[in-house]
């Protein structure tokens, strides 16, 4: 992919699929530009939070990333030795970020300025955050992987996948709540994973660009 500069790669792990990248181009897309949206705010945002950003900041930062990447995604053209527009836009927002917590730290100091201190000292160089960033979108994925399938399954069994998968509550505790045993806990459980990876793997395949 080249705008006007190089993307930078975090890794090659699920990418964002270039169908949607080419639909985003066009601005009159609405469509695909939510999707866009729905897929990357929650990342931007959480990154952000991580980060130290308080939340109305974290959310501001992510809408000024948003900005960013509509007005430069016009001029976008996949090209996988460029880079992946993942990393491309790990590195809008991180910079974003240090320029939001550098300007913070020049100001007079406040109550809330001690802490953006104290985030910029310790450690500056000490990681880029591409850890933290691909922590959040395997999350969100998780989280749309799970939006999607939850309709395919009945109420008790989708509780205990989510009481023992999620929640980390027993087996045998979490049967007492919904009405099933431990081995159909265990069960249910097995199928509700199986489907979910099958999902993720479905959005990595389709995420990954085409020849």
């Amino acid at each position: 992919m080249r705008p006007t500069g190089t993307f930078m790669a975090v890794d090659d792990s699920p990418l964002t699929r270039a169908s949607l990248l080419v639909q985003i181009r066009d601005g009159s897309n609405h469509r695909a530009w939510q999707e866009f949206v729905g897929l990357y705010g929650p990342v931007v945002y959480g990154f952000a939070r991580k980060r130290g950003l308080q939340d109305a900041d974290a959310a501001d930062l992510m809408q000024d990333v948003m900005r960013s990447v509509s007005t430069a995604v016009g001029r976008l053209e996949y090209d996988r030795n460029q880079g992946t527009f993942r990393g491309w836009l790990f590195t809008i927002t991180r910079n974003k970020i240090f320029n939001f917590l550098s300007a913070r730290r020049i100001r007079p100091q406040g109550s809330g300025d001690t802490t953006t201190n104290r985030l910029l000292d310790a450690h500056p160089d000490a990681s880029d955050g591409s850890e933290v960033w691909e922590l959040e979108y395997q999350r969100r994925l998780a989280a749309l992987a799970m939006e999607r399938v939850k309709g395919e399954f009945q109420e008790n069994t989708w509780r205990a996948f989510w009481l023992t998968a999620v929640e980390g509550i027993a087996a045998a505790d979490a049967g007492k709540q919904v009405g099933l045993s431990p081995g159909a806990i265990y069960v249910a459980k097995s199928r509700v994973l199986a489907r979910l990876k099958e999902e993720v793997e479905a959005m990595q395949h389709d995420e990954e660009p085409s020849e």
